[in-house]
């Protein structure tokens, strides 16, 4: 039995991650226009002419790495806003990586991105019994950085010079990641997050 199955993760009003599929590729050509996010330099959104590629690409880490890409649906109007996957997946050490997670620009800033991450990281440590999670992402991407941080994440570090990126600069890689340990914490704070008074539900 693999470490990770295909799975449904439903948060109560914000997010759906389906497991992504070929058929998802227009819904996410669509979302990504929302912002044009493929002129992003720091980031690898692909865009429209290359996202088929990105899609068959995701689908054969699944089939090769056991990763799981997910497409991200905004449950007000059952749009697909965006993507994110488990991946870097070490079954015997029981730890992997959420990560090339992109949203649409309208919903950057909601709660889509913080059910989405309350629901993966509650289905990794509480039902694949991981002992931690790590999140990466590039030095530049300052939104992402403090994203992952809101969520409770800590930096463990800096890799220097740790990619090519395509438009030929390097990438130095801000590593951070939430342990077991601190995982009812965690859970805790995003909880809050969703509920606290002043946020409003879609």
């Amino acid at each position: 039995m693999a470490f990770i199955e295909p799975v449904t993760l439903t948060g109560r009003h914000w997010a759906v991650l389906e497991p992504l599929q070929l058929e998802h590729s227009e819904e996410l050509i669509d979302a990504a226009r929302d912002g044009e996010l493929w002129n992003l330099w720091y980031t690898s959104v692909a865009g429209p002419d290359a996202l088929l590629t990105y899609v068959k690409d995701a689908l054969r880490m699944q089939q090769e790495q056991g990763a799981l890409p997910f497409v991200v649906r905004r449950k007000s109007d059952n749009r697909v806003v965006g993507s994110t996957r488990y991946f870097n997946v070490d079954a015997k050490n029981r730890r992997l990586e959420i990560g090339h997670t992109w949203y649409s620009k309208s919903v950057q800033r909601t709660g889509v991105n913080t059910e989405a991450k309350l629901n993966l990281l509650k289905h990794a440590f509480e039902t694949l019994d991981c002992i931690a999670v790590e999140f990466r992402t590039h030095w530049f991407n300052f939104d992402s950085r403090a994203a992952i941080a809101r969520l409770g994440a800590k930096q463990d570090g800096v890799l220097r010079n740790h990619q090519l990126m395509p438009n030929g600069t390097l990438r130095d890689t801000v590593v951070f990641s939430i342990i077991q340990s601190e995982w009812p914490a965690v859970k805790a704070h995003l909880r809050w997050t969703l509920n606290k008074p002043g946020r409003e539900t879609p």
